[in-house]
């Protein structure tokens, strides 16, 4: 069984699109959708340890030019 998480991420205004492209590039995302709301993007994580969870989004999205701040939320 995967484990999964829901990233709710804030981007720099005008910066959605390029953000997402990169996001979808990532291997161990599943889904990056543009929203409406206080967040900008919802993405879907899913990998075979939950440890990877925390190192993706450390390792690979904090480093993504135009995020500004990301909240995770771990599916149970």
């Amino acid at each position: 069984m995967l484990a999964r998480a829901y990233v709710l991420i804030e981007a720099e205004a005008g910066q959605v699109g390029s953000v997402i492209a990169t996001l979808r590039s990532i291997k161990g995302i599943s889904v990056a959708d543009p929203v409406t709301g206080p967040y900008d993007i919802i993405v879907t994580i899913e990998t075979p340890d939950q440890r990877d969870i925390g190192r993706l989004v450390m390792n690979e999205l904090h480093g993504i030019p135009g995020i500004k701040r990301t909240v995770t939320c771990l599916a149970i």
